[in-house]
């Protein structure tokens, strides 16, 4: 298959599971200026044209996002903001007051802009390329040509990209594109999001990838991140076994999780709308154990009121019924800033006041967060689990859950993603109910490595010795105040750590929702003591190689066709 090119391999960073092969199709992102323009000599006119340029930019963004659905709908309604963004329409204004021509302007002012929000790291980090996406469509516009897009596929394909905008992912038609594969993003990515909710095979940090001609074959496997470039016989026929397993066990598994001899792990859905409440609510789920409220704040010029929250919550709750449904209070400050809260600039926004520490700065935000909670718990009488972020102190802890408790909202517990809480979780379970272990957060705090920077994917792992060592610290500590703990981060979502973490003591596992059969399968192929000797084989392993590997030893053999 695929002779013209050489066989060869690329290591990226797994989003979404699946294993295909199929022809690449290269997506070239970027939108050139005119090379022909000249500089303005009539400001207010061309200003008047990229005003119109961007009105109509963000109208066909939205009218996107009327027709999709969930977090889909949510991104490109994000999008639809940014392209009337006054401070960026400011900015192209000022460009070509100074002389430059319109598209030049709008390339300068989308370039100065999204270095600093490259600069910022993590969620904003990401809208900087969201951001680029944006001043290509508006380029695109005034040039009088198409906007970028994904190329007319006439058959089933890999895509294969620097990285795909919010608008170029929603516009996938699963049924066509078998995998995506970028060069930038991490496990937080629009592109990993989205993917994931569509079911597509996705691999994210794959370095020369944009290298690779177009129509060479290549096969992916969306659970181990490894791409092959002109794959074999005995890989393609590798990768339909798993395939198939694979499909198998997606048909099949429901029913509560739990594991061989009955040792039940609540499975779990994350979610970040109100559509995707309804959305996953139909699936074979047992709730959500992370409902990221921040989505609800994000974009916007004013905080939402009690009412609107009190809305949201109240129909998230409803859909659920009387399953788990846990809502992590406002993340958001520091690397996602709110235009309402606005604070100093920090240098290190990762390690700044976010999460909790926001929402101790401006408590007007949370008592209305939780006065909206404690009413949509009684119009609902649902199963609410609250949670606060980035705990760090005891002190943290006995503030948030008082002030939880004084609204009336009874199951109040802590995220567990900085080391201190994890290293002192013994003493700081004492004033909450419940918790969960963010692995995202933990590993990269844990391994002081950004975890949307692919060139620190090899540390950016859960695998860790390190890692795992907090992770067993923050269940002893629970368990020693015969308290409950789930995981809510990407490492809920696979097999094989599902295995481990079970084996430490968590009692959920909370995931996107189409990884939760293969979870499931997993469980259901091992006792809970076989869980036990799994996650001291990674404990005891020197490297977070050496830990997978030990793991796979162990684990039925079916488990690892879907890892």
């Amino acid at each position: 298959m695929g002779e013209q090119t050489q066989a060869y391999e690329i290591q990226g960073l797994g989003v979404s599971a699946g294993s295909i092969y199929g022809p690449a199709v290269i997506v070239l992102n970027s939108i050139d200026v005119d090379p022909d323009e000249p500089g303005s000599v009539d400001a207010v006119a061309d200003t008047e044209r990229v005003k119109k340029a961007m009105k109509a930019v963000s109208e066909a963004l939205a009218l996107q996002a009327a027709e999709a659905d969930g977090a889909m709908s949510e991104i490109l309604l994000a999008q639809s903001s940014l392209a009337r963004d006054r401070g960026l329409r400011k900015a192209i204004a000022q460009k070509i007051e100074k002389g430059s021509g319109r598209t030049h302007a709008v390339r300068e002012a989308v370039e100065e802009y999204a270095a600093q929000l490259a600069a910022l790291g993590g969620y904003m980090s990401e809208r900087a390329a969201d951001l680029r996406d944006i001043g290509d469509r508006i380029i695109a516009h005034l040039r009088g040509i198409p906007a970028p897009g994904i190329p007319a596929l006439k058959q089933p394909s890999v895509i294969i990209a620097h990285d795909l905008s919010p608008a170029q992912t929603a516009m996938l038609r699963p049924e066509l594109v078998r995998g995506i594969i970028t060069v930038a993003g991490g496990a937080t990515s629009h592109t990993a999001i989205l993917a994931a909710q569509l079911g597509i095979a996705a691999i994210v940090g794959a370095k020369g990838a944009t290298d690779i001609p177009s129509g060479t074959v290549v096969g992916l496997d969306g659970s181990s991140g490894m791409v092959w470039v002109n794959p074999s016989e005995q890989v393609c026929a590798d990768l339909d076994k798993k395939a198939r397993i694979r499909a198998q066990v997606l048909a099949h598994a429901g029913g509560a999780g739990a594991t061989k001899d009955g040792h039940p792990v609540v499975l779990l859905a994350n979610i970040g709308t109100v559509a995707d409440a309804v959305a996953v609510a139909d699936k074979a789920v047992e709730g959500s154990g992370l409902f990221r409220s921040e989505f609800l704040f994000l974009d916007r010029a004013d905080a939402p009121t009690y009412e609107e929250q009190a809305e949201s919550y109240t129909a998230v709750l409803e859909a659920f019924g009387d399953r788990r449904v846990v809502v992590r209070t406002l993340d958001a400050g520091a690397d996602k800033p709110l235009a309402f809260a606005s604070q100093e600039e920090e240098e290190n926004p990762a390690l700044g006041r976010r999460g909790l520490r926001l929402s101790m700065a401006r408590e007007d935000l949370l008592d209305t967060q939780l006065k909206a909670l404690a009413a949509a718990q009684d119009a609902t009488g649902g199963n609410l689990w609250v949670m606060a972020p980035m705990v760090s102190t005891t002190a943290e802890a006995q503030w948030f859950a008082d002030k939880a408790h004084s609204y009336g909202l009874q199951r109040v517990g802590i995220m567990i993603e900085v080391p201190a809480a994890a290293i002192r979780a013994q003493q700081l379970m004492k004033y909450v109910d419940f918790a969960s272990i963010g692995t995202n957060d933990l590993t990269q705090y844990t391994m002081a490595a950004d975890r949307l920077n692919s060139a620190v994917t090899e540390l950016n792992s859960y695998w860790h010795g390190a890692v795992l060592d907090v992770m067993k610290a923050a269940c002893d500590g629970a368990h020693a105040n015969g308290k409950y703990i789930g995981v809510c981060g990407e490492a809920a979502g696979d097999p094989l750590m599902a295995l481990v973490l079970v084996g430490l003591g968590v009692g959920s596992l909370s995931m996107a929702a189409p990884k939760v059969p293969a979870v499931r399968f997993a469980l259901s192929r091992h006792d809970f003591a076989q869980c036990g000797a799994i996650a001291q084989a990674a404990l005891s392993a020197s490297t977070a190689e050496e830990a997978k590997e030990a793991v796979k030893a162990l684990v039925n053999p079916d488990v690892l066709e879907i890892s």
